[in-house]
């Protein structure tokens, strides 16, 4: 990197005092998320850049390894409103945006919001419900409002959508259409502990549930203070033609049906800059991009009937096309 690129990168990234003041909150909430949950380092890191990437978040897993604890541990680390719906086959839209209610008092219908009007949603099982109900989701996580009747309501500042839903159960479920997917920033798993730590698991949580006792580490003002110094941290050029070559390369290739979208390359780059964040950088680097683009674009990408009967998994196909593109120096 070139001494110009050096200067533009203290001229334009965040001031150091700032990216220290942010990557410490990150931190916090990190760790208090490792206190409740016994999971991969990655996913736990993961879980809090989706928030400060302005992301919204799928965690995906086999049922009883704390899926909705995650979700629910996130929401206590950060002083932010939290609201929790559980997604069934008779759910409908107004539940989850409000309904207009006719008050015989003022003669006049009023807006009774729904709890999608929070800053932290959790949505158990969300392929449970009908794709109707899945549809009243898609304006409010990408334009953070709901519409009813006509009229837009805004949604407060930080909102990010943790849904969770299991990979194997299919029956009584309807599977999320790609643009919902796409507004999706992030899908991440748990996993079974190793051996000791879930033997030391069972034990503690035997006795007492550690999600009862986690205190908030953040404030909704610390969380919105690391999402503007994440959006400023500075991006080279060259990082940005080198994310359309990963978005053009999933799309060229035969064994996708369907590739990334520009909005994917647009979210790559959010959750690799507070990543770069987490690292203490004012600036991403092409690892940054090379680290999160598993979880960013694996959900996103369709596999083709042949490489379906091939029993290849997307993350296998974005590693590959990693592996063989150039990395800008």
């Amino acid at each position: 990197m070139t001494e110009e690129l050096t200067a533009e990168h203290h001229l334009r990234s965040p001031a150091p005092g700032d990216l220290a003041a942010s990557r410490a909150t990150v931190e916090r909430v990190v760790d208090n998320l490792a206190r409740v949950m016994r999971a991969p380092a990655e996913t736990l890191e993961l879980t809090a850049l989706s928030l400060i990437a302005e992301g919204h978040l799928i965690i995906e897993d086999f049922p009883g390894v704390g899926k909705t604890t995650l979700a629910k541990a996130l929401a206590r680390s950060v002083g932010c409103s939290f609201s929790r719906i559980q997604f069934t086959p008779d759910l409908l839209p107004s539940d989850v945006t409000g309904v207009n209610v006719f008050s015989q008092q003022t003669g006049e219908f009023e807006f009774r919001p729904g709890p999608v009007f929070t800053n932290l949603l959790l949505i158990d099982e969300i392929n449970r419900a009908s794709p109707k109900t899945q549809a009243a989701l898609l304006e409010c996580m990408q334009e953070l409002q709901v519409t009813v009747d006509g009229a837009s309501y805004g949604l407060a500042p930080p909102f990010m959508v943790m849904a969770t839903q299991n990979p194997i159960e299919y029956e009584g479920t309807y599977a999320l259409p790609e643009a919902e997917l796409d507004r999706f920033a992030l899908r991440v798993s748990i996993g079974y502990p190793e051996f000791t730590e879930e033997a030391q698991m069972v034990i503690e949580q035997s006795e007492t549930t550690p999600l009862d006792e986690l205190e908030p580490v953040a404030s909704a003002e610390d969380v919105l203070t690391a999402i503007d110094v994440a959006r400023r941290v500075y991006v080279e050029p060259s990082v940005g033609e080198y994310v359309t070559r990963i978005l053009r390369s999933t799309r060229d290739d035969r064994r996708l049906f369907l590739g990334a979208s520009p909005r994917a390359g647009i979210t790559l780059l959010r959750v690799g800059k507070a990543r770069a964040l987490l690292e203490g950088r004012g600036y991403i680097t092409p690892a940054d991009v090379k680290r999160v683009a598993g979880p960013v674009l694996g959900h996103r990408l369709l596999l083709s009937p042949e490489a379906r009967a091939a029993a290849l998994e997307p993350g296998d196909l974005v590693e590959e096309i990693l592996s063989r593109l150039p990395v800008p120096s």
